[in-house]
């Protein structure tokens, strides 16, 4: 999940490129998109209306706040380029024109979404297009991972989302894996988990209990005597073994490894 920002980085310059190519920037005018985020929906947040999408190897909701919708529907056929106050949501009545303008900018921002999914997909993995089509749909359940994308046009600020379903958001962590290494070195590693994976052991050569006392007597110089017994291996904390401690070429080794009953 560390790699999600690298994802929503790379959205987002999509949805500013996206948001100023012509057929869009008539709907979106003066929009600006300040940031693009992953989170969890918590059932906490404010009903909206959602639209659904067929994309990619999954289905792709999207929704966003009326304020915005209201302010889109100003720009394409209102007051056109020019920024004004706010729209009052309560005030205006929804119309026929609003709810079909909802689904043109679903479609355009949805297919932004998937092919920036599916351009992230290793070669064998790209489905075969990245369009876009409706599909019915029910609220986003409470845990769906979602994609926001924060805009701003003058004094307005507001939210637009995109659900991702559970093979979507697949392929977007498949999209964002490190691509591996194909050459000798790779190709050497393929043997067994057992044979590749590595752990660190420790080795436990000495333990001895003394006083309080005693210790705060220690000076330098002083010496603890002590014996050399068999060892515990350890595997951070737990003890997987005990060896016997032997003398190699001047190096302390440990052998005759035996499993810790």
């Amino acid at each position: 999940m560390h790699r999600l920002p690298h994802f929503a980085a790379q959205l987002r310059d999509d949805l500013v490129a996206a948001l100023r190519q012509g057929p869009v920037r008539r709907y979106w005018g003066n929009f600006m998109v300040e940031a693009v985020d992953f989170s969890r929906l918590d059932g906490s947040e404010a009903r909206v209306r959602w639209q659904h999408y067929a994309a990619a190897n999954g289905v792709l909701g999207f929704a966003l706040e009326r304020k915005v919708l209201l302010s889109v529907l100003n720009n394409r056929y209102g007051r056109g380029k020019e920024s004004g106050p706010v729209v009052d949501e309560a005030a205006v009545k929804v119309t026929a024109t609003e709810e079909r303008l909802a689904v043109v900018l679903g479609q355009q921002l949805a297919a932004v979404v998937a092919q920036r999914i599916v351009a992230n997909l290793p070669g064998a993995d790209k489905p075969s297009t990245a369009e876009v089509h409706a599909v019915p749909g029910s609220y986003p359940p409470k845990g769906t991972w979602i994609v926001t994308m924060n805009v701003r046009e003058g004094e307005l600020e507001g939210r637009v989302w995109f659900a991702l379903d559970k093979n979507l958001m697949t392929d977007v962590l498949r999209g964002v894996l490190p691509e591996r290494d194909t050459g000798p070195k790779s190709q050497k590693q393929s043997g067994p988990l057992a044979q590749r994976l590595q752990v660190a052991l420790n080795g436990r050569l000495v333990s001895k209990e003394v006083t309080l006392g005693a210790l705060f007597d220690l000076r330098v110089g002083d010496v603890i005597p002590v014996s050399l017994h068999r060892a515990d291996v350890m595997l951070e904390d737990s003890r997987l073994f005990t060896a016997a401690v032997t003398e190699h070429k001047g190096k302390l080794c440990l052998t005759s490894f035996e499993d810790v009953e």
